[in-house]
This record gives structure tokens, C-alpha cells and sequence, in this order.
């Protein structure tokens, strides 16, 4: 029996496989964009990407359109609106199709797919989901360019309409100019019940939404072609489909003992009929095909799922905004205002007053375009909000030793970044009686590296006055208009009470109840578990409602790499 590829998890090269499941890809999209929806293609700008797309482009019948969707299209140019030229030059209204539309039948490239604002996204999600916009046909295949790096992915909404989902992360340019031949799917005896083979296998791998089943059965019918579908499509089509969706592994089976039968004269029964002596075959998945889809899964995702922590999406720093009423920001679009009270939208205030000019200047007017209050438009503006991570540090006796110089380096890596973002770290220290705000909110490095060089270690562990003193900061930091996340390392073994008393007990209660206190103030956190045995800690963000993550031997790289995973 020949082995197959090895899976990621134990290192295996695994580049060829990724390259001819992404040229069948490209193939099976080609034939019918509208019926898969479309691909995410996850590779940085270069020649592999750009190899894959020309590939993909040579396979599409000639002619077929081809759009490139701009970066910050607004709603006229991506669904089409009114032409305002055109409708002040007729005096009546003009419509004119927007890309989508222009698009019909062929493809649309979206780059840097993981920036996508929301709006936008939807828009896109229903024009797949109905092929038409604004009474025009538009029914495209789409394709997803994405970029993004850590936590930014593609909208999951939008990239669930897309049967495909294509990392190139892993292939060079000479798999890419190799060209193997894509190796069909064997034929073999028909499978049964497909659809419900490929449902068992999406439940296997935690696909909860239909449309992955779906889209798989769409693929493996598309492989079989005129014939039946067998065991090798579903497969193929599990591979292509499911696996870059999964969200967890099957769970291994657990072996029953054999009860013992007991020994009777009595006639034995009769056997059950052959329907409810074994389960359906949709209902177990086959071990073979497990192993082949779960081999497909991205390396990437396959050590985010052995790891088995989700990420904290509460706290995105950097990255989000919100309307605002000010007269700074990025425009989003325009709504009827008063100009005194906003930025004037010239543009919007023309559209809406075009299709009135006819009526308007039927009389002795004379003015050209006449403009009234109702057809104001003022632009709305969206913000950037920055986000304050607080941390709280553990600087007592039983942590000092061994984390205080790895917080302390994570610190110093993550302000270095949040700098860049222009985003701001506070730092909180507990130990003996009491809390300190040892670093105020900021991003300033030289200051940070002061107050971080001069914080001592030693004494009891007044967990609750620390979990106090980082809600007081991120309060504080919340009705600045900032974005607080607290970020909490410690063992969690707390002894010193708010009083400044020993007791574990009083202790330990005191910390459990300002955990449920910060909790209810509704801050994003993270408990970073530094001792080594215990569950301390993770009562405590129970408590808080935090995301939990265990480092007991994390060096400073590691410590700042997981903390911004999850912020």
C-alpha cells in the first residue's frame, strides 16, 4: 500500500498537493462561476498568485468579462445608480449599471478581500445569493484576493457563498511553473448517498453551515460529469470544499468492550433487519476518506485546531471605527443634513435633486439646477478609535522569579508595535499590600522602558486590588473614547485581601468577585496562566468571562506573539 502525502502536523512538504487542488480548482470554477460562487485565494502579491489567476483566466471561455473591484467602491459604482451627467444633460432620470452588473457571466477580483468593509461585503453576498442588482442580471463568480495577516480574514458571511478556498502560502514559483498534471479521481463504484456521505463528513469536521455540503456536492457532480458519483469525488470534493472549513478534528472512536453473552437454553432471537442492525454508512464516515480530507486541512488551520483556542475578536486594535458627527475622518457614504452641521456632500446633493430639474424648471425659473433644503446631503464620517491595552502584572513573590522579566520584555514588544498602530499600553503592577499604575496609557517607548526597568518584584499577591486597579484604568480609558483590553498575567493564587490581610481563602474570594466585577463592566480580557499547576487562573477567567491561555514557559517573544493573537 503506498503511503500518502504526510500531513502538516508532522512536517510533511506538502506544496505539490496544494498546487493541483488549486489548478482543479481553477478548473471547476471556470466551467460555472455562478454555481460555485466563487474562490479565496489567501497569497501574498507575487508570481504564484498572479500564476494561479492567469491560469484560472486562460480557462474561461473568450470574452468573458472581467472586472477588478477598486478599493473603497461606493454603492453607485459597485450596484449602479443614477448618471448624473446624462440625467442633468436629458433633464430626466438616467440610470446606469454598476460593476456587478457589468460583470454578468464572468468574474469579479476583489484585492485585499480581508479589508472589505462591511457593507460592501453584504452587497456582495446578495448579489450572489439572488444574480441580480437593481433589476439587472449579475450573476459572476468572485474572487477573493486575500492578504491578510494574524486575525484578518475575509468576512465569514461573504466567504460561505464561496466553494473555494485556496492558500498559496506554502507553494514557490517552481511548483507553480511545473505544471503536473491534476490527477482525476479514480473511478470506482458509486457512493450510495453522496450528499449524505459529504453531510457526515461536514459534521465530522464541525462545518455548521449548509452551504459547504452543498457546495461539495456540487463539486463532486461536477467531477463525476455524466456518470455516477462514486466514493473518489466525494473525497476530492470533501478535500476541495469541507476541509479548508473545518473547525475542529473528528473526534476518535471509542472502542465498546464485548459484553459477554449469556449462556440459555432459551431460542435465540431473530436477527434485526438488515436496516437496524448497523447504521447508515452517511452516519459513520469512512476512515480512509477522514484521513484524506483531514490531510487537506491548511497547516495553518490544522495547528489552530490542535491548539483549540479561538481568537478574542472583542478587541481589534487598529482596525475598527465608528460614525461620527465630527467634521474629520473617512467618508462612508452621506445622509440629508444641514451643512452648517457637516461636511456638504456635493455629489449626493446633486443625485438627489437630478431628477427633479424637469419639474423644477417647468415655470420662469431661471436657474440651471435648482437645489432645495431637502436635497441637502452632509457626509458621514467614520472614525478610527485606537485601543488602549492595560496590563496587569503579577509582580508578587511567587511569580517575580521566573515572569516578571518575560512580562516585562512582552510589554516592551507589544508597545513597540501598538507605537506603529499608533495605539497606547498601560500597565498595571500588583504585589505585597496593594496596586500601582506603574505606565499610564501611552506610546511613548522611553517612558515605557523607564517605568518597566524600575518595577520590583516580591511579597504577597493582592490579586483583587490588581483586577481593580486595571478595571479603574480601562474605565478611565473607555470614556476617553479609546478601546480598552486588560491583558492579565498571573498564577492566580491569590493571598493578600483588599484590606491588606493574609488569608487564601478571603483572598481567593476577594479576586473571584472583582473578576465578576470587570466582567460586568463589559471589558474585553485576557488571563495569561503563568504558574505551573493549579486551575487558580482559570476560575479567575471564568470569572471575568476572559479568554484563557495557559504559558507557563513562554519566553517574551512567545508571551507577545500569543497576546497578540488574541487581541
Amino acid at each position: 500500500m503506498t503511503a500518502g502525502p504526510p500531513s502538516p502536523a508532522e512536517g510533511g512538504e506538502r506544496a505539490p498537493d496544494l498546487w493541483a487542488d488549486a489548478r482543479r480548482a481553477a478548473r471547476l470554477l471556470a466551467a460555472d462561476p455562478p454555481a460555485f460562487g466563487g474562490a479565496i485565494l489567501r497569497a501574498a502579491p507575487g508570481p504564484v498568485r498572479e500564476r494561479w489567476l492567469d491560469l484560472f483566466r486562460g480557462m474561461l471561455p473568450p470574452a468573458t468579462p472581467w472586472r477588478r473591484l477598486p478599493p473603497g467602491i461606493g454603492d453607485d459604482g459597485l450596484l449602479g445608480g443614477l448618471d448624473l451627467a446624462a440625467t442633468l444633460a436629458a433633464g430626466r432620470p438616467v440610470a446606469r449599471g454598476g460593476l456587478l452588473a457589468e460583470a454578468d457571466g464572468g468574474i469579479v477580483v476583489a484585492p485585499m478581500a480581508e479589508r472589505l468593509p462591511p457593507g460592501t461585503a453584504s452587497r456582495l453576498a446578495a448579489a450572489l445569493d439572488t444574480g441580480t442588482v437593481a433589476d439587472r442580471n449579475a450573476r459572476f463568480g468572485l474572487i477573493l484576493l486575500d492578504e491578510g495577516e494574524a486575525d484578518e480574514t475575509v468576512a465569514e458571511a461573504l466567504a460561505d457563498r464561496l466553494a473555494f478556498r485556496i492558500d498559496l502560502g506554502a507553494v514557490g514559483i517552481a511548483e507553480a511553473d511545473a505544471h503536473p498534471p491534476e490527477p482525476e479521481p479514480a473511478s470506482g463504484p458509486a457512493e450510495p448517498d453522496p450528499v449524505g456521505s459529504l453531510c457526515a463528513l461536514a459534521e465530522a469536521f464541525g462545518v455548521a453551515s449548509l452551504r459547504g455540503p452543498i457546495l461539495a456536492a456540487r463539486v463532486a457532480r461536477a467531477l463525476a460529469g455524466e456518470g455516477p458519483i462514486g466514493r473518489a469525488e466525494v473525497t476530492a470534493a470533501a478535500r476541495l470544499v469541507l476541509a479548508p472549513r473545518a473547525t475542529r478534528l473528528p473526534a476518535p472512536e471509542e472502542a465498546t468492550p464485548e459484553e459477554p453473552v449469556p449462556e440459555t437454553d432459551e431460542t435465540p432471537p431473530a436477527d434485526p433487519p438488515a436496516e437496524a442492525a448497523e447504521p447508515a454508512a452517511a452516519d459513520t464516515p469512512d476512515d480512509v476518506v477522514l484521513e484524506a480530507v483531514r490531510a487537506a486541512i491548511p497547516p495553518n488551520l490544522l495547528d489552530q485546531l490542535l491548539a483549540g483556542q479561538p481568537r478574542l475578536s472583542a478587541a481589534k486594535a487598529g482596525r475598527v471605527g465608528q460614525a461620527a458627527a465630527s467634521r474629520t475622518g473617512r467618508p462612508v457614504g452621506s445622509r440629508r443634513g444641514d451643512p452648517r452641521r457637516g461636511r456638504l456632500d456635493l455629489l449626493g446633493t446633486l443625485r438627489a435633486a437630478a431628477p427633479w430639474q424637469a419639474v423644477r424648471r417647468a415655470g420662469a425659473e431661471p436657474r440651471p439646477i435648482v437645489v432645495r433644503r431637502d436635497d441637502l446631503r452632509i457626509r458621514i464620517l467614520r472614525q478610527r478609535t485606537e485601543t488602549t491595552t492595560v496590563f496587569c502584572v503579577d509582580a508578587s513573590g511567587s511569580a517575580a522569579l521566573e515572569r516578571l522579566a518575560e512580562a516585562k520584555g512582552a510589554v516592551e514588544l507589544l508597545l513597540a508595535e501598538a507605537y506603529i498602530r499608533r495605539d497606547r499600553v498601560a500597565l498595571v503592577a500588583f504585589r505585597g499590600r496593594g496596586a500601582e499604575l506603574v505606565l499610564p496609557p501611552t506610546r511613548s517607548l522611553t517612558r515605557a522602558k523607564r517605568g518597566l526597568a524600575g518595577l520590583p518584584g516580591g511579597g504577597g499577591t493582592p490579586l483583587a486590588a490588581g483586577i481593580d486597579a486595571a478595571v479603574a484604568v480601562a474605565l478611565g480609558v473607555r470614556r476617553s473614547g479609546s478601546r480598552p483590553a486588560i491583558v492579565l498575567l498571573t498564577d492566580g493564587r491569590a493571598n493578600v485581601a483588599r484590606s491588606g490581610e493574609g488569608g487564601r481563602a478571603q483572598a481567593g474570594a476577594e479576586a473571584l468577585r472583582a473578576a465578576r466585577a470587570a466582567r460586568a463592566a463589559g471589558v474585553p480580557a485576557l488571563v495569561v496562566d503563568t504558574g505551573n499547576r493549579g486551575e487558580e487562573a482559570r476560575a479567575v477567567a471564568d470569572a471575568m468571562g476572559a479568554r484563557y491561555l495557559k504559558l507557563p514557559r513562554a519566553e517574551a517573544g512567545q508571551l507577545s506573539a500569543a497576546v497578540r493573537a488574541a487581541l
